[in-house]
């Protein structure tokens, strides 16, 4: 007892007591920044382990991409930290002062919150590949032409903007505290950092029929026609199974990475932006005006019909 008061007595002379006690509700509440912020070092040293392994394979690992890759990462951080309690939280709040239960956490219902996070990630995602609104945000963290664990963190600063958040809203409504919703969030994205990589195979049986593994999501970073689309799970690779979505990696269809129309540049801008400009740069064509909004949720290949002369 006497060490606590110890380390009280630490914090409260250090004066930034007053300073977090200042900061908003929202943000003091995010747990799920400072779940990334602490697994971040964790992140990078893993990268570095991996980059020993397999720097002097160009197709598997690129210094200057990964570098790139890992401010792409910061720029989603910055803008999940600074905007999410503005946009996203008011609305969770909202749903949860009308929740229909009061959930109390406990084993059982922890448990239960897992696995309706990860239904919801799955739904999110899918979505976020057949919607092109959503995949304009997605898009980034697939245009890369490699796979590793820097990879993971090629991430979109435009997705607290997009929208994608809004698939978790249900929970608080059901009666599940928010900051629970989002520290499970946080924890299945760090789940899913260890299964961008090429350097581990296939796991035993039991464990590749329930969870995503790197196998699994290696497919579903493929842009080969047998693997598009594939494999869409966060934790559990149950749901694809469950819902028709799950090919399984095959040895004699090495995957090939990336997207269909490649961009390449080192600019965090263009990579944010590129599928956002071409989106409303097909809805600025000539048609109807029902035409044009149908590029906001059609699938990122549907183009209209031309019109004939």
């Amino acid at each position: 007892m006497a060490l606590m008061d110890w380390f009280n007595t630490i914090w409260l002379n250090s004066g930034l007591a007053p300073l977090w006690n200042a900061l908003p509700d929202w943000l003091a509440l995010d747990a799920r920044q400072l779940i990334f912020v602490v697994a971040t070092p964790l992140f990078i040293g893993l990268f570095l382990w991996e980059y020993r392994k397999i720097r002097h394979n160009n197709r598997l690992v690129d210094g200057r991409e990964s570098w790139l890759n890992f401010m792409l990462g910061a720029g989603y951080q910055t803008t999940e930290l600074l905007f999410a309690g503005l946009i996203a939280f008011p609305l969770y709040a909202f749903a949860y002062q009308h929740r229909l239960l009061d959930i109390e956490l406990n084993l059982f219902t922890a448990i239960a919150l897992w696995f309706l996070v990860d239904f919801c990630y799955y739904g999110f995602h899918r979505t976020s590949h057949r919607v092109r609104w959503f995949w304009a945000a997605h898009v980034t963290h697939h245009s890369s032409e490699r796979m590793n664990f820097s990879t993971a963190m090629r991430q979109n600063a435009t997705n607290i903007f997009n929208g994608g958040w809004l698939f978790y809203v249900p929970l608080a409504f059901l009666g599940y505290n928010p900051v629970w919703i989002g520290v499970c969030y946080a924890l299945s994205l760090v789940y899913q950092y260890f299964i961008h990589t090429t350097l581990v195979g296939k796991l035993h049986p039991a464990i590749e029929y329930i969870f995503n593994t790197p196998s699994h999501h290696r497919v579903h970073h493929g842009r080969n026609p047998e693997y598009i689309d594939r494999n869409y799970a966060g934790v559990f690779i149950i749901w694809d199974r469950l819902f028709g979505t799950f090919v399984e990696e095959k040895d004699d269809q090495p995957v090939e990475y990336g997207i269909t129309r490649p961009v390449y540049s080192n600019s965090l801008v263009v990579n944010w932006c590129h599928e956002y400009a071409d989106m409303f740069r097909a809805m600025r064509q000539k048609g109807p005006l029902t035409q044009r909004l149908k590029h906001l949720w059609k699938p990122p290949e549907w183009e209209r019909e031309r019109e004939s002369n």
